[in-house]
């Protein structure tokens, strides 16, 4: 899934890859043996929509499925959508990962994106409004409202909705006006009474009203109205003396991507928010109306749009079902997953006698594997930021962040560290897409702060998820790092699932100052011990530790492959994995969104074996394992294997050494795999197929319910000791 505040790819994680198709990196392997990405995404966007139809899942939380469900299209379409269509228009349209056109691509996209959001609508209008009725929530129409009601609602659209509303109106002194991305709004056609004169007008309905009106509320039910119901049912009163002969929803989708040429501007700040402004003016690349609008409307908005019929979508009412986020929130917590609280990793929680942990004192021990969201990301990440913060033995701290939310502790670590005295470097990715205007004011909060703010690389995103303590103990430095699969932001970390690793290692201490001084400064450092790091060699060494594994599975020792990932998309990565398959390599490949190969093609991928799990965590970590002859390699960290993140980011995978903690990731990674473990399994004819159910129709296993129930478990463990 994808967490409506933070589009990171999410469940979706639209991304910036380039299009053209790598060279055969093999001349030996079949053509056509990718999957395309963009169709493959869609069918990731297919699986969201299948919890929302599913009756097991919770009733509000199918609700919130069909909100992300949303979410994500809109970001598909801002993004990779508008990627393709600028590289038409450029002249750059050279072939995608399948060799095929982006003509013939966009083609698939809006036949594939039609199919799926007509599902949409009929999924809330004929599944989950219903039972959502049943349950004492209603969404009415205007129609269903009795005199009271009425009367209610227009005084609240009196006093609250029409002092913000603005109708615009288009005739020769008022030229169409512009529209905003993803605004909802009204087309309406009204008549001047007095000449007779037919004219056209815009109302945008304003987003920062709740979407759904409340019109009543008693013990036994609640009842919502629309927004736009409300506003199109008065709008009488902003047309006075004029006739209302019609009204349309519709909504635009815009390019929200950008470009910045970080070699040819001198500030990277002020070019952003130059772009950021620019945005708002992208170019259109979809129109959603009711499919109840008249064909005049639809030409006038076509027309001045400049929109192509392919970019037309007719959708039953309402249009914007992110609205449903709203509904989601209800506090009805039979209608809802049940509570989950996370629980401090073991080796965090703190002594009989103490009430508080030491983080330092835990680490020093032994690495600590930290799994989010079963386990505490306050007590573990932040807490072990805030105590080097406070801390007087700590010298420095370095850290990398991506995405973080509007209200960070872990900002406030780094100031108080920055205030203490402390050194305090923090890398700010500025460019992480559609976060990029609160990291440009958090960079600039933290500067005030007197922490080092740097940005990066030229021409690279900085991905990799670091923090680095410099403390010292006895005389001596030691290096206290932190690892993970996710975002330093607390409020993700409640909904992602995600690995963090804890270590006092020398080894990997080193590896992040040099890494750190690499980001920072000029050095350009090559030599890791336990980082494999893009973009110099993280996918060279990937590709070393798979054909290890096939030459092992061809000598005869043990050999496996183990990838969980976001997104498998590199052609290199993908044909080593055939070539393993070939030899005889079992490869297990857990992806939650987009998927590339082809499994299950007799002499090229009949060892290779894809599932996908989405459920009420979106499973973000990405887990690399290797067999290496019996003596299993076992790397974590922020890498999908996508060419951005292999080429235009930087990147940072650490192997995991503890054997517990390698055994922890073997036996999830089995869990994920079972057939007796729900899950979609894809298909040689990249078809996914949803496996919920045994022969007898039971539930099959929640991995994520029984990972909370383990983790739990546990913990009461080692409180009965």
């Amino acid at each position: 899934m994808i967490e409506p505040e933070v589009l990171d790819a999410g469940l979706g994680d639209a991304d910036d890859d380039d299009f053209d198709q790598s060279e055969s990196f093999d001349a030996h392997l079949p053509e056509h043996r990718y999957l395309d990405r963009e169709l493959s995404w869609l069918a990731f966007n297919q699986r969201v929509l299948e919890l929302a139809e599913d009756d097991k899942t919770p009733l509000l939380e199918r609700a919130n499925f069909l909100a992300i469900f949303a979410s994500n299209l809109d970001e598909f379409f801002m993004v990779r959508v508008a990627g393709l269509k600028r590289r038409i228009v450029t002249g750059l349209a050279v072939p995608t990962n399948v060799g095929r056109s982006p003509h013939e691509v966009l083609t698939d996209i809006s036949s594939e994106a039609h199919a799926l959001q007509v599902r949409h609508a009929a999924a809330w209008t004929n599944l989950v409004k219903p039972a959502m009725a049943d349950k004492g929530i209603e969404v009415l129409g205007y129609d269903a409202l009795d005199d009271d009601d009425r009367a209610k609602l227009y005084t609240y659209f009196q006093t609250q909705v029409f002092p913000v509303l603005m109708p615009l109106a288009v005739d020769p002194a008022h030229p169409f006006p512009y529209i905003s991305g993803l605004s909802l709004n009204l087309a309406i056609r009204i008549r001047n009474a007095r000449t007779g004169r037919q004219e056209f007008a815009r109302l945008k309905v304003p987003p920062m009203l709740p979407r759904f009106v409340e019109v009543s509320r008693d013990d036994q039910r609640v009842r919502y109205l629309p927004l736009e119901d409300l506003i199109a049912n008065n709008l009488s009163d902003l047309f006075p003396g004029m006739e209302v002969l019609d009204h349309h929803a519709f909504r635009l989708t815009r390019n929200e991507d950008f470009v910045i040429e970080e070699d040819e501007t001198e500030n990277l700040i002020q070019a952003l928010e130059a772009e950021l402004m620019r945005r708002r003016f992208g170019p259109p690349i979809r129109l959603e109306v009711t499919d109840d609008m008249d064909d005049l409307t639809l030409d006038l908005l076509v027309s001045e749009l400049d929109i192509t019929e392919q970019e037309v979508y007719r959708l039953p009412g309402p249009l914007d079902l992110r609205g449903l986020f709203d509904l989601a929130r209800i506090d009805r917590p039979d209608l809802h997953y049940k509570p989950h609280l996370p629980t401090t990793a073991l080796a965090f929680q703190p002594g009989d006698n103490t009430e508080r942990s030491d983080i330092f004192t835990a680490v020093r021990k032994a690495d600590v594997l930290v799994h989010h969201p079963y386990e505490s990301f306050a007590t573990s990440v932040q807490a072990f930021l805030e105590q080097a913060a406070k801390d007087p033995h700590v010298l420095a701290i370095k850290q990398t962040l991506y995405r973080t939310s509007g209200d960070s502790p872990i900002i406030q670590a780094l100031i108080d560290a920055a205030e203490a005295g402390k050194q305090v470097l923090a890398l700010v990715e500025v460019k992480a897409r559609f976060d990029e205007a609160n990291n440009i004011v958090w960079a600039r909060k933290l500067e005030k702060a007197g922490v080092h703010v740097v940005y990066g690389l030229v021409g690279l995103k900085t991905h990799c998820k670091l923090a680095l303590v410099i403390r010292e103990e006895e005389g001596v430095l030691r290096h206290y790092s932190h690892v993970g699969t996710g975002n330093y932001n607390p409020k993700t970390s409640r909904l992602y699932e995600d690995f963090g690793l804890f270590t006092v290692d020398d080894e990997v201490g080193r590896d992040l100052t040099r890494l750190f001084n690499e980001l920072s400064g000029y050095a350009i450092e090559k030599k890791f011990k336990r980082l494999l790091v893009a973009p110099l060699h993280l996918r060279k060494g990937l590709l070393r530790l798979i054909e290890k594994e096939r030459k092992n599975a061809l000598a005869g020792k043990p050999a496996r492959i183990r990838i969980k990932v976001n997104s498998m998309v590199d052609e290199q990565i993908i044909d080593a994995l055939y070539r393993a398959s070939q030899a005889g390599v079992p490869v297990e490949v857990w992806v939650r969104g987009i998927c590339s190969i082809r499994p299950g093609v007799d002499g090229l991928s009949e060892n290779i074996t894809v599932r996908s799990i989405l459920g009420r965590y979106l499973e973000h970590s990405r887990i690399f394992c290797f067999d290496n002859g019996g003596d299993p390699q076992v790397y974590l960290g922020s890498a999908d294997m996508m060419h951005r993140n292999l080429d235009r980011r930087v990147e940072a995978l650490v192997r995991v050494v503890t054997p517990a903690h390698v055994r922890e990731i073997d036996d999830l990674f089995t869990l994920a795999m079972s057939d007796t473990t729900s899950s979609w399994w894809l298909g040689p004819d990249a078809e996914w197929t949803r496996h919920s159910e045994n022969a007898d129709g039971e539930l099959l296993l929640d991995l994520q319910d029984r990972r909370m129930h383990d983790v739990r478990r546990r913990r009461r463990a080692r409180a009965t000791r």
